[in-house]
Protein backbone atom coordinates (compact mmCIF):
# COMPACT_ATOMS: atom_id res chain seq x y z
CA UNK A 1 0.00 0.00 0.00
CA UNK A 2 1.82 3.18 -1.19
CA UNK A 3 2.08 6.78 1.01
CA UNK A 4 -0.89 7.93 -0.96
CA UNK A 5 -3.35 5.01 -1.54
CA UNK A 6 -6.75 5.52 -0.89
CA UNK A 7 -9.09 2.44 1.32
CA UNK A 8 -12.43 3.64 0.22
CA UNK A 9 -14.64 4.50 2.85
CA UNK A 10 -13.62 2.37 5.42
CA UNK A 11 -15.40 1.98 8.69
CA UNK A 12 -15.59 0.49 11.70
CA UNK A 13 -17.80 -2.49 10.33
CA UNK A 14 -14.66 -3.04 8.32
CA UNK A 15 -12.42 -3.60 10.88
CA UNK A 16 -11.05 -7.60 10.44
CA UNK A 17 -11.14 -10.18 13.88
CA UNK A 18 -10.41 -8.73 16.96
CA UNK A 19 -12.10 -10.65 19.64
CA UNK A 20 -10.34 -11.62 22.20
CA UNK A 21 -7.83 -9.13 21.60
CA UNK A 22 -6.45 -7.04 24.58
CA UNK A 23 -6.68 -3.18 23.33
CA UNK A 24 -5.72 -0.35 25.92
CA UNK A 25 -7.23 2.99 25.34
CA UNK A 26 -6.04 6.15 26.83
CA UNK A 27 -8.58 9.27 27.17
CA UNK A 28 -11.16 6.34 26.74
CA UNK A 29 -14.38 8.19 28.43
CA UNK A 30 -15.19 10.74 25.66
CA UNK A 31 -14.86 11.92 22.73
CA UNK A 32 -12.27 9.87 20.34
CA UNK A 33 -11.79 7.33 23.01
CA UNK A 34 -15.10 6.75 23.94
CA UNK A 35 -15.87 6.21 20.13
CA UNK A 36 -12.65 3.85 19.94
CA UNK A 37 -13.53 1.81 23.09
CA UNK A 38 -17.35 1.10 22.08
CA UNK A 39 -16.03 -0.10 18.84
CA UNK A 40 -13.49 -2.50 19.62
CA UNK A 41 -15.82 -3.59 22.26
CA UNK A 42 -18.75 -4.23 19.91
CA UNK A 43 -16.24 -6.31 17.92
CA UNK A 44 -15.74 -8.33 20.59
CA UNK A 45 -11.87 -7.26 21.81
CA UNK A 46 -11.20 -6.66 25.87
CA UNK A 47 -10.62 -3.00 25.99
CA UNK A 48 -9.25 -1.49 29.29
CA UNK A 49 -10.41 1.90 29.20
CA UNK A 50 -7.60 4.20 30.86
CA UNK A 51 -8.74 7.81 32.00
CA UNK A 52 -8.36 10.20 34.80
CA UNK A 53 -11.94 9.66 36.43
CA UNK A 54 -13.12 6.28 37.45
CA UNK A 55 -16.38 7.14 37.90
CA UNK A 56 -16.63 9.22 34.40
CA UNK A 57 -15.24 6.07 33.10
CA UNK A 58 -17.67 3.84 34.71
CA UNK A 59 -20.40 5.74 33.35
CA UNK A 60 -18.79 5.54 30.15
CA UNK A 61 -18.51 2.27 29.88
CA UNK A 62 -22.36 1.91 31.01
CA UNK A 63 -23.16 3.90 28.23
CA UNK A 64 -21.33 1.36 25.81
CA UNK A 65 -22.69 -1.76 27.16
CA UNK A 66 -25.88 -0.46 26.85
CA UNK A 67 -26.07 0.41 23.21
CA UNK A 68 -23.82 -2.56 21.98
CA UNK A 69 -24.33 -4.78 24.48
CA UNK A 70 -22.25 -7.75 26.78
CA UNK A 71 -18.44 -5.85 26.44
CA UNK A 72 -15.24 -6.94 27.91
CA UNK A 73 -14.68 -3.02 28.95
CA UNK A 74 -12.12 -2.92 32.31
CA UNK A 75 -11.93 0.94 33.54
CA UNK A 76 -8.65 2.29 35.48
CA UNK A 77 -7.36 5.57 36.24
CA UNK A 78 -4.53 6.68 34.58
CA UNK A 79 -3.49 10.73 35.15
CA UNK A 80 -1.22 11.00 32.05
CA UNK A 81 0.22 14.33 33.58
CA UNK A 82 1.68 12.11 36.64
CA UNK A 83 4.41 10.05 36.33
CA UNK A 84 3.56 8.32 39.10
CA UNK A 85 0.19 7.51 37.99
CA UNK A 86 1.35 6.02 34.72
CA UNK A 87 3.60 3.90 36.87
CA UNK A 88 0.92 2.55 39.02
CA UNK A 89 -1.54 2.01 35.97
CA UNK A 90 1.24 0.03 34.10
CA UNK A 91 1.87 -2.25 37.08
CA UNK A 92 -1.67 -2.95 37.65
CA UNK A 93 -1.35 -4.63 33.83
CA UNK A 94 1.91 -6.11 34.35
CA UNK A 95 0.11 -9.85 33.65
CA UNK A 96 -1.69 -9.36 30.72
CA UNK A 97 -0.01 -9.80 27.18
CA UNK A 98 -0.85 -6.37 25.48
CA UNK A 99 -1.95 -6.64 21.65
CA UNK A 100 -2.60 -2.39 20.92
CA UNK A 101 -1.76 0.59 22.70
CA UNK A 102 -3.70 3.23 21.38
CA UNK A 103 -1.90 6.79 22.77
CA UNK A 104 -5.24 8.74 22.11
CA UNK A 105 -5.60 10.72 25.17
CA UNK A 106 -4.36 14.80 25.14
CA UNK A 107 -5.06 18.18 25.89
CA UNK A 108 -5.08 21.08 23.94
CA UNK A 109 -4.17 24.78 24.01
CA UNK A 110 -4.67 25.40 27.33
CA UNK A 111 -3.46 28.17 29.29
CA UNK A 112 0.01 27.85 30.41
CA UNK A 113 0.02 25.28 33.11
CA UNK A 114 1.91 22.10 34.81
CA UNK A 115 1.61 18.33 35.45
CA UNK A 116 2.67 16.92 38.69
CA UNK A 117 6.51 16.47 38.08
CA UNK A 118 6.49 19.99 36.66
CA UNK A 119 6.20 19.58 32.50
CA UNK A 120 4.59 21.97 30.91
CA UNK A 121 1.00 20.69 30.21
CA UNK A 122 0.83 19.48 26.77
CA UNK A 123 4.36 18.39 26.19
CA UNK A 124 4.34 16.71 29.69
CA UNK A 125 0.69 14.91 29.20
CA UNK A 126 0.79 14.69 25.19
CA UNK A 127 3.73 13.27 24.40
CA UNK A 128 6.00 12.52 27.72
CA UNK A 129 3.18 10.47 29.54
CA UNK A 130 2.50 8.24 26.68
CA UNK A 131 6.41 7.66 25.73
CA UNK A 132 6.74 7.14 29.60
CA UNK A 133 3.59 4.90 29.25
CA UNK A 134 4.63 2.88 26.53
CA UNK A 135 7.74 2.10 28.37
CA UNK A 136 6.12 1.14 31.21
CA UNK A 137 3.76 -1.22 29.41
CA UNK A 138 6.79 -2.74 26.82
CA UNK A 139 6.63 -6.17 28.21
CA UNK A 140 3.35 -6.37 28.40
CA UNK A 141 3.29 -5.77 24.55
CA UNK A 142 5.96 -8.47 23.73
CA UNK A 143 3.73 -10.68 25.29
CA UNK A 144 1.21 -10.45 22.64
CA UNK A 145 1.79 -12.24 19.00
CA UNK A 146 1.67 -9.01 16.94
CA UNK A 147 1.94 -6.04 18.93
CA UNK A 148 0.64 -2.42 17.97
CA UNK A 149 1.01 0.91 19.32
CA UNK A 150 -1.02 3.50 17.99
CA UNK A 151 0.08 7.08 18.71
CA UNK A 152 -2.55 10.16 18.19
CA UNK A 153 -1.26 13.05 16.32
CA UNK A 154 -2.38 16.01 14.79
CA UNK A 155 -3.13 18.43 11.41
CA UNK A 156 -1.61 20.74 13.87
CA UNK A 157 1.79 19.09 14.11
CA UNK A 158 2.58 20.85 10.46
CA UNK A 159 3.98 24.21 12.42
CA UNK A 160 5.24 22.28 14.88
CA UNK A 161 8.89 22.87 16.00
CA UNK A 162 10.81 21.25 18.92
CA UNK A 163 12.55 23.59 21.06
CA UNK A 164 14.75 21.96 23.25
CA UNK A 165 15.61 24.97 24.88
CA UNK A 166 12.69 25.47 26.02
CA UNK A 167 10.44 22.37 26.48
CA UNK A 168 9.65 23.55 29.69
CA UNK A 169 8.81 26.76 28.57
CA UNK A 170 10.16 29.14 31.14
CA UNK A 171 11.23 31.20 28.75
CA UNK A 172 8.32 32.14 26.93
CA UNK A 173 4.48 30.16 26.51
CA UNK A 174 2.42 30.01 23.17
CA UNK A 175 -1.05 27.76 23.87
CA UNK A 176 -0.97 26.59 20.25
CA UNK A 177 3.19 26.77 19.33
CA UNK A 178 3.27 24.23 22.44
CA UNK A 179 0.25 21.85 21.19
CA UNK A 180 1.98 21.80 17.72
CA UNK A 181 4.89 21.36 19.52
CA UNK A 182 3.11 17.95 21.25
CA UNK A 183 1.59 16.62 18.03
CA UNK A 184 4.96 16.55 16.39
CA UNK A 185 6.37 14.62 19.42
CA UNK A 186 4.19 12.11 18.78
CA UNK A 187 5.08 11.58 15.48
CA UNK A 188 8.19 11.67 15.78
CA UNK A 189 8.15 8.98 18.55
CA UNK A 190 5.90 6.96 16.71
CA UNK A 191 8.54 6.96 14.02
CA UNK A 192 11.15 6.48 16.41
CA UNK A 193 9.47 3.50 18.46
CA UNK A 194 9.30 1.82 14.69
CA UNK A 195 12.97 2.45 14.12
CA UNK A 196 14.33 1.23 17.74
CA UNK A 197 11.93 -2.25 17.60
CA UNK A 198 13.39 -3.08 14.51
CA UNK A 199 17.12 -1.99 15.49
CA UNK A 200 16.58 -4.38 18.56
CA UNK A 201 15.32 -7.66 16.48
CA UNK A 202 11.48 -7.31 17.49
CA UNK A 203 9.39 -8.85 15.13
CA UNK A 204 5.94 -8.93 14.33
CA UNK A 205 5.66 -5.07 16.05
CA UNK A 206 4.29 -2.46 14.58
CA UNK A 207 3.98 1.51 15.79
CA UNK A 208 1.75 3.83 13.81
CA UNK A 209 0.41 7.19 14.07
CA UNK A 210 -2.77 8.58 13.30
CA UNK A 211 -4.83 11.72 13.28
CA UNK A 212 -8.66 12.66 13.03
CA UNK A 213 -8.55 15.82 11.25
CA UNK A 214 -11.04 18.17 11.90
CA UNK A 215 -13.56 16.62 14.69
CA UNK A 216 -16.05 18.15 17.49
CA UNK A 217 -15.23 17.00 20.10
CA UNK A 218 -14.62 17.91 23.31
CA UNK A 219 -11.10 18.60 23.69
CA UNK A 220 -11.75 20.93 21.32
CA UNK A 221 -14.44 22.54 23.62
CA UNK A 222 -11.89 22.81 26.38
CA UNK A 223 -9.61 25.11 24.48
CA UNK A 224 -9.28 28.62 25.78
CA UNK A 225 -11.35 28.69 28.85
CA UNK A 226 -10.41 32.05 29.76
CA UNK A 227 -12.81 33.16 26.28
CA UNK A 228 -16.90 32.53 27.61
CA UNK A 229 -20.41 33.86 26.53
CA UNK A 230 -21.61 34.29 23.19
CA UNK A 231 -18.66 34.45 21.51
CA UNK A 232 -17.57 31.28 22.87
CA UNK A 233 -21.07 29.47 22.33
CA UNK A 234 -21.11 31.07 18.37
CA UNK A 235 -17.20 29.28 17.86
CA UNK A 236 -18.89 26.05 19.29
CA UNK A 237 -21.70 26.45 16.54
CA UNK A 238 -19.44 27.18 13.97
CA UNK A 239 -17.15 24.15 15.16
CA UNK A 240 -19.87 22.03 15.02
CA UNK A 241 -21.44 22.66 11.59
CA UNK A 242 -18.33 22.46 9.18
CA UNK A 243 -16.15 19.86 11.80
CA UNK A 244 -16.84 15.74 11.62
CA UNK A 245 -18.53 13.79 14.04
CA UNK A 246 -16.41 11.70 16.56
CA UNK A 247 -17.42 8.66 14.79
CA UNK A 248 -15.66 9.99 11.92
CA UNK A 249 -12.82 11.52 13.64
CA UNK A 250 -12.25 7.88 15.57
CA UNK A 251 -11.85 6.16 12.22
CA UNK A 252 -8.15 7.15 11.74
CA UNK A 253 -7.02 5.35 14.88
CA UNK A 254 -9.55 2.76 14.61
CA UNK A 255 -7.64 1.36 11.16
CA UNK A 256 -4.66 2.45 12.54
CA UNK A 257 -5.06 -0.40 15.24
CA UNK A 258 -6.74 -3.06 13.60
CA UNK A 259 -6.42 -2.79 9.79
CA UNK A 260 -3.78 -6.12 8.90
CA UNK A 261 -2.50 -4.24 5.62
CA UNK A 262 -0.98 -0.88 7.67
CA UNK A 263 2.83 -1.13 7.50
CA UNK A 264 4.57 0.12 10.46
CA UNK A 265 5.92 3.79 10.70
CA UNK A 266 2.74 4.83 8.59
CA UNK A 267 0.65 7.59 9.37
CA UNK A 268 -2.98 7.79 8.78
CA UNK A 269 -5.76 10.47 8.34
CA UNK A 270 -8.69 11.44 6.79
CA UNK A 271 -8.78 11.11 2.65
CA UNK A 272 -10.69 14.63 2.36
CA UNK A 273 -9.32 17.79 1.07
CA UNK A 274 -6.73 19.24 3.85
CA UNK A 275 -6.87 15.81 5.97
CA UNK A 276 -9.67 17.70 7.58
CA UNK A 277 -12.42 15.17 7.29
CA UNK A 278 -13.14 11.88 5.28
CA UNK A 279 -12.80 8.06 5.62
CA UNK A 280 -9.17 6.84 6.43
CA UNK A 281 -5.89 6.57 3.75
CA UNK A 282 -1.89 6.54 4.82
CA UNK A 283 -1.04 10.32 4.62
CA UNK A 284 2.56 11.98 4.52
CA UNK A 285 3.66 14.14 7.74
CA UNK A 286 6.03 16.87 7.47
CA UNK A 287 9.60 16.08 6.77
CA UNK A 288 10.90 16.75 10.25
CA UNK A 289 8.61 14.33 11.55
CA UNK A 290 10.87 11.82 10.11
CA UNK A 291 14.17 13.10 10.75
CA UNK A 292 15.56 10.37 12.44
CA UNK A 293 18.70 12.69 14.50
CA UNK A 294 16.00 15.09 15.60
CA UNK A 295 13.89 11.83 16.47
CA UNK A 296 16.74 10.22 18.20
CA UNK A 297 17.76 13.08 20.49
CA UNK A 298 13.83 13.58 21.55
CA UNK A 299 13.87 9.72 22.67
CA UNK A 300 17.01 10.69 24.79
CA UNK A 301 15.35 13.48 25.97
CA UNK A 302 12.47 11.81 27.08
CA UNK A 303 14.30 8.84 29.12
CA UNK A 304 16.62 11.87 31.17
CA UNK A 305 12.52 13.68 31.78
CA UNK A 306 10.72 10.88 32.68
CA UNK A 307 13.12 8.25 33.79
CA UNK A 308 11.58 5.91 31.74
CA UNK A 309 14.34 3.75 29.59
CA UNK A 310 13.47 0.74 27.27
CA UNK A 311 14.50 -0.02 23.84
Amino acid sequence: MSSHAVRVHWTASDMPEIRGQHFVVTGGNSGLGYVTVKELARRGATVTLACRDVSKGKAARDEMVAEVGPAEIDVRELDLASLESIRDFAASLSTSPIDCLINNAGVMAPPLSRTKDGFELQFGTNHLGHFALTGHLWSGLMKALKPRVVTLASNAHKPGKIDFDNLDATKGYSAWGAYSQSKLANLLFAFELDRRAKKHGVVNFTSVAAHPGYSATNLSASVAPQVGGAVRRLARRFEVAIAQSAEMGALPQLYAATALEVPSAAYVGPDGWGEWRGYPRLVTPIAAARDEALAARLWTVSEELTGVVFL
